[in-house]
């Protein structure tokens, strides 16, 4: 069983918008960035604002690439 240690979850500086947070989980599960940012608005929205706490939690724990 290998288990691939060269993929890591990281914020983006190429491709960001504010933090580079959903870039990064779109690099990371190979979706286009447009498509989970859209997602990541609506959830926002939708979890009355549980999501928007949750994405000032990646930017502050997820390392930069």
């Amino acid at each position: 069983m290998n288990i691939d240690t060269s993929r890591r979850l990281t914020r983006r500086r190429d491709d960001r918008m504010i933090a580079g947070v959903c870039s990064g989980v779109a690099d990371y599960l190979g979706l286009d960035p447009t498509l989970v940012r859209l997602l990541t608005v609506v959830a926002a929205i939708f979890s009355v604002g549980a999501v928007a706490v949750a994405y000032i939690a990646a930017w502050v724990l997820m390392p930069e690439a």
